[in-house]
C-alpha cells in the first residue's frame, strides 16, 4: 500500500463523512433515528463501495484501517487526565448511579456470555466462541466496542469475520436503543412516571440536525503552546501518536519475546498513554496539555473509525449469521428492558425513570444516545442524571476497559463461562449494595420518590 492509497482512502471517508452530515442536517427520517452521520458516512461508503454499486474506489485496505485507529483511540484514553474529586465522595453524592451504572456492564456481559453462550454452543457448536462477546460489545460499548473486540478476535485467534459482526450489532444497538428508548418514553409519560413532562417532547435542531447554532457555539479547547514554536493539535496529536506508536512497537517486541501469547495492541496502547501522562507530571508539563484537545482527537479517531469499518462490513458474513445475529440482539434488548423495569424502578433514590433510560440509551449504542433519550423526559437535566453520571464515571470509567482489555483473552482462553459467571455475581453484588444502601423502593411507578417534590417545586 502506498502512501498516495491511503490518502485517497481517507480523502473519500472525509467526503462521507461531509455528505453525511448534510443529510443528518436535512432529511427528517436521519433526524428522527438519530444516526451519527459517522454510521451514515460508513452506510454510503457500504452502498457505493466495492460490494455493491462499485461507484467510490476504496482501496482492500479500508477493511484494516478501524484496527489502526482503535490503537490512536486506546492511546488518547489517560492523557491529560487528572483525578477529579474522590471514590468517597462518589459515592455520597451519587452512589446509586455508580452502582447502577456500573451493574450494566457486568450485567450485560455476564447475560451475554452465559444466556448467548449456551445458545451458540448448543446450535452452533462449530462457531467461534467469541460470537457471544460481541453483541455487548456492540451495545453496551458502541462501534468502537465493537471494532476493539473485532480486531481483539483477529489478533488472538485471526476470526476476521468477527468485525463484521460486530459492528452489525453495534448498528442494531443504535437502531434500537433510539426506536425502543422513544416508546418507552410516550409509554412512561401515560404512565406519569416521568417528571418533568407530560408528553415526549421535540429535541433541540442542534441535537437533530447536528448543526450548532453560532450564538450557542462553544470553542473546543486551549491553544497551551504557542504556534510560533509548534502548532497546539500538532503538539496535543504528537503525544496521542507517541503513545500510539510505542503500544505497537512494544507489542511487537512483546510477539517476538513470547510468541505464543498475544496481547491486543489497543489495550499496549492505553499502558502506553498512561506513561505518556506520568512523564507529563514528572516533567511538570500537564498545565500544558488540554484534555479537552485530546478528546477531540479520540472522537475524531472515532469517527472514521466508525465510518471505515461500516463501510467494511461484509455482507455475505450478515447473512451468514444472521439467525445468530437476530437471537443474540433479542438477548440483548431483553437485558435491557429488563433492567430499566425491574431494576432502575426499584432501585434509583429517585427519578428512576429519567435515571432509567438514560442507562437504556447508552446501554444499547452510546453516551450519546443516553443524552438524547434523558432530553426528552428532561429537557433541562433537572433531575442531575447526568451530572451524578459525570462524577460517577471517573470511575467507572476503569470499570468499562478493564473488561475491554480482558474478556476477549478470557473467552478465547476457554474461560468464556467462567467470565459469564464472574460477571453476573459482580452484577448481582453490587445491585445488593445498592438494595442495602438506598432500599428497594415498593410503590407505583409513579409515585414521587425522596427529594423529587422539592425540585419540582424549584422554578
Amino acid at each position: 500500500m502506498s502512501a498516495y492509497t491511503f490518502l485517497a482512502d481517507f480523502a473519500i471517508m472525509s467526503l462521507l463523512l461531509v455528505v453525511a452530515q448534510f443529510i443528518r442536517a436535512h432529511v427528517k427520517v436521519i433526524q428522527k433515528l438519530l444516526l451519527p452521520s459517522s454510521v451514515v458516512a460508513g452506510l454510503i461508503g457500504l452502498l457505493t463501495g466495492p460490494q455493491f454499486l462499485g461507484v467510490l474506489p476504496l482501496s482492500e485496505h479500508a477493511s484494516s484501517y478501524s484496527g489502526v485507529l482503535i490503537v490512536v483511540l486506546f492511546a488518547s484514553l489517560f492523557i491529560g487526565t487528572e483525578s477529579k474529586g474522590s471514590f468517597k465522595k462518589t459515592m455520597s453524592e451519587a452512589g446509586d448511579t455508580f452502582l447502577l451504572n456500573s451493574a450494566v456492564y457486568f450485567g450485560q456481559y455476564g447475560f451475554a456470555l452465559l444466556l448467548g453462550g449456551v445458545f451458540m454452543a448448543l446450535c452452533y457448536p462449530a462457531v467461534n466462541v467469541g460470537f457471544s462477546l460481541l453483541m455487548p460489545g456492540g451495545f453496551i460499548g458502541g462501534h468502537g466496542t465493537a471494532a476493539t473486540f473485532g480486531r481483539a478476535f483477529e489478533e488472538l485467534s485471526g476470526w476476521d469475520e468477527a468485525q463484521t459482526i460486530g459492528q452489525t450489532f453495534a448498528t442494531i444497538g443504535i437502531l434500537s436503543g433510539v426506536i425502543f428508548g422513544t416508546m418507552c418514553i410516550n409509554v412512561a409519560t401515560k404512565k406519569k412516571a416521568t417528571r418533568f413532562i407530560t408528553e415526549a417532547s421535540s429535541l433541540p435542531d442542534s441535537m437533530l440536525t447536528g448543526l450548532i447554532h453560532p450564538t450557542e457555539q462553544d470553542s473546543i479547547g486551549r491553544a497551551t503552546v504557542h504556534s510560533m514554536s509548534l502548532d497546539p493539535l500538532a503538539w496535543h496529536l504528537s503525544l496521542v501518536l507517541i503513545a500510539a506508536g510505542a503500544g505497537y512497537i512494544i507489542t511487537n517486541c512483546l510477539t517476538g519475546l513470547f510468541p505464543g501469547i498475544s496481547i491486543p495492541m489497543f489495550s499496549v496502547a492505553m499502558l502506553c498513554g498512561v506513561a505518556v501522562q506520568f512523564v507529563l507530571r514528572l516533567f511538570k508539563l500537564t498545565d500544558y496539555v488540554d484534555r479537552e484537545v485530546v478528546s477531540k482527537i479520540g472522537n475524531s479517531t472515532t469517527d472514521y473509525l466508525v465510518g471505515f469499518a461500516v463501510a467494511s462490513i461484509k455482507v455475505s458474513v450478515v447473512i451468514k449469521y444472521a439467525v445468530p445475529l437476530l437471537v443474540l440482539s433479542l438477548i440483548g434488548l431483553a437485558f435491557v428492558f429488563g433492567y430499566l423495569l425491574l431494576v432502575s424502578q426499584r432501585l434509583f433514590h429517585n427519578f428512576w425513570f429519567e435515571r432509567g433510560i438514560f442507562i437504556f440509551g447508552w446501554s444499547t449504542g452510546v453516551a450519546a444516545i443516553g443524552v438524547t433519550l434523558l432530553r426528552v423526559v428532561d429537557p433541562n437535566l433537572r433531575s442531575k442524571t447526568l451530572e451524578d453520571y459525570g462524577m460517577a464515571y471517573v470511575f467507572m470509567s476503569f470499570i468499562e476497559i478493564g473488561l475491554i482489555a480482558i474478556l476477549p483473552s478470557l473467552v478465547v482462553s476457554g474461560y468464556q463461562f467462567v467470565a459469564g459467571a464472574v460477571c453476573m455475581v459482580i452484577f448481582l453484588i453490587l445491585l445488593g449494595i445498592n438494595a442495602k444502601i438506598y432500599g428497594v423502593f415498593k410503590g407505583k411507578c409513579s409515585d414521587l420518590r425522596p427529594g423529587e417534590a422539592e425540585i419540582l417545586a424549584q422554578k
